[in-house]
Order: structure tokens, then C-alpha cells, then sequence
């Protein structure tokens, strides 16, 4: 599994921007094709962002296109499913007849190019009521019939609540239940944990780090961002702490002594430790393992 921590939204007619993005420490770009560009400059931006893309960069490269319901959706799709590309964002994802279209389409477009099948990878963004209404049987959707397609899903606030007309509030209260669902339908169906919404407010880095510590400690396992100065702080929370990593070592090392005596339950410096908690400590150096790898490899590039 990836590194999913930060994926950075890049218009996709802003050359230098793009080219700037796609040397970042940012575990994925996200290059735009519908919000960030103009309706005059869709058609002609899609060129722009393979090429971009099919040039050697560091993060794992995405591209946005738009809704299945607009006219340009599968211009998008013909003109992006190409060697280069890593993944698609299918945006206002709905129903699960959508997600098997988009799905269809991208495999017969990986066939025409001689792609391997399922080799991009697809990532919805629930942001509408009526995506929220069927959440889980979308995810279920995933899981049984495009597991090796769809990994997991993003929320996206922004659209959610202007569809709901919710306020969207500095403490993101009314976000909760929400959130909590899109989390609980992905570990249900099997699938990766989801990616949180962005962060609006490019003046308040604070509000962005207790936005990114929320979505964090509800489970997802990363959050979308929409400019660079976002990322570090996207990166650092959702990756584990050094004395987490120490103290998972700790664990896992005298948890695997006392097993090894056929005991399964210990205390260790005061805290009881027993299988969940070794399991915890587990996805700790795992999570630490596979961004170290990840760092190795930027290193490299």
C-alpha cells in the first residue's frame, strides 16, 4: 500500500505551478481539470496535464476530471487514460451505476492503449447528499467488483455543504457525522481508510493542523490540500511521532517476550497491554515503515 498522506491540488493549466507541485514532498498531485479550470480552458488543459504527467516527477501523479454528468467527462477520460498517469479523481460521485461506468470506461481505454487493467487507480470524492445517501453501497460496490481499481474514497466539504447548506464552521462540528460515516463504510467494505477534506483557510495554518488532527484521529488516513505550504504540516500529522515509533517497538518487544512465556496480557510502564494494542503498535511501524521506504526512494529520484 501507498503512502496516502497528502494529495495536492494543482490547476492544470498553470504550468509552472504544476511543474513546481510535481517536485514537492507530497505523496500525490492532483492535477485539475474541473473546478480550478475555466469551462473556455477544459478541452484544451487536458493535453496539457498528460504531458505533464508523462514527464519523470516524484509524487504519484492523479488527474482530476469532471462530474460524470457534464459534457466533459469522457472527453476527460479519452484524452488522460494514458501511460503517464497514476490515478483518476472522479468527482460528485453518486451511485454505484456511476462508479461501474467510470470503471468501464477507464478499462477500455487502458485496453486501447495497451495498459495493463486496473493499473490507474480510481478515487471517488463523496461531496453531495445524494453520494452520502448511498456511501456504503458504494464502497461495498468497491470492494466486491473493483478492488484492484478503487482503494479508497476522499470526502469533499466544499461541495458537501454547499449541497446541504450547512455552515462550514472553524471547528468543523457539523462535519462529524459525516466524516465518522465515510470512515466506518471503508472499514466495513474492506478498503483502504479515506482521504479528508481540504482545508480552505490559507491564512490559518493552526486551523489546518487541528482539521488534519481531527480527520486523523477519526480514522482517515490522509487529507487533500490546495497549496503547498499545506503539505508539511498534512505530512507530519499523518505520520506517526517518533516516540510513537519507540514506544511501538517497546511494545511489540516485551509483548513478544511475555508470549513467548504463554502469557497475553502485560503492564508496561503502567499501561495494560494486550492483543489490540500490539496490533496498534504493529500499524505504527508499518505506517513508519512505509514512509521511510518512501523517503528512501525520493531520495534517489
Amino acid at each position: 500500500m501507498n503512502v496516502s498522506r497528502s494529495f495536492l491540488f494543482v490547476p492544470g493549466n498553470h504550468a509552472r505551478r504544476v511543474e513546481k507541485a510535481l517536485s514537492l514532498d507530497v505523496d500525490a498531485v492532483i492535477l485539475d481539470l474541473e473546478d480550478a479550470v475555466a469551462n473556455s480552458e477544459k478541452v484544451a488543459t487536458r493535453a496539457l496535464v498528460l504531458q505533464a504527467l508523462q514527464r519523470p516527477h516524484g509524487p504519484r501523479g492523479y488527474v482530476r476530471v469532471n462530474a460524470l454528468d457534464t459534457e466533459f467527462a469522457f472527453g476527460d477520460l479519452q484524452a488522460v487514460v494514458h501511460a503517464g498517469v497514476d490515478g483518476i479523481v472522479l468527482p460528485k460521485l453518486e451511485t454505484v451505476e456511476q462508479l461501474h461506468t467510470a470503471d468501464w470506461l477507464i478499462t477500455q481505454l487502458e485496453s486501447a492503449c495497451g495498459l495493463t487493467r486496473g493499473g490507474i487507480d480510481l478515487m471517488p470524492i463523496i461531496e453531495t447528499g445524494a453520494g452520502f445517501a448511498n456511501v456504503e453501497a458504494l464502497t461495498t460496490a468497491a470492494a466486491a467488483r473493483m478492488r484492484t481499481r478503487v482503494s479508497r474514497f476522499a470526502f469533499g466539504a466544499g461541495d458537501f455543504t454547499l449541497d446541504m447548506n450547512l455552515t462550514w464552521t472553524t471547528d468543523e462540528l457539523e462535519l462529524l457525522p459525516y466524516r465518522s460515516r465515510l470512515v466506518l463504510a471503508s472499514r466495513a467494505a474492506g478498503i483502504e481508510p479515506p482521504i479528508d477534506t481540504v482545508w480552505v483557510r490559507l491564512d490559518d495554518p493552526e486551523g489546518l493542523a487541528r482539521s488534519a488532527q481531527r480527520g486523523q484521529g477519526l480514522g482517515f488516513q490522509g487529507k487533500l490540500c490546495i497549496h503547498p505550504t499545506q503539505c508539511p504540516i498534512t505530512n507530519q500529522t499523518f505520520a506517526p511521532a517518533q516516540p510513537d515509533v519507540d514506544r511501538a517497538r517497546a511494545v511489540i518487544a516485551a509483548f513478544e517476550q511475555a508470549e513467548a512465556r504463554g502469557v497475553a496480557s502485560i503492564q508496561l510502564d503502567g499501561e495494560f497491554i494486550d492483543y489490540p494494542i500490539v496490533f496498534r503498535a504493529r500499524r505504527v511501524l508499518d505506517l513508519a515503515g512505509r514512509i521511510a521506504a518512501r523517503d528512501r526512494a525520493r531520495t534517489q529520484h
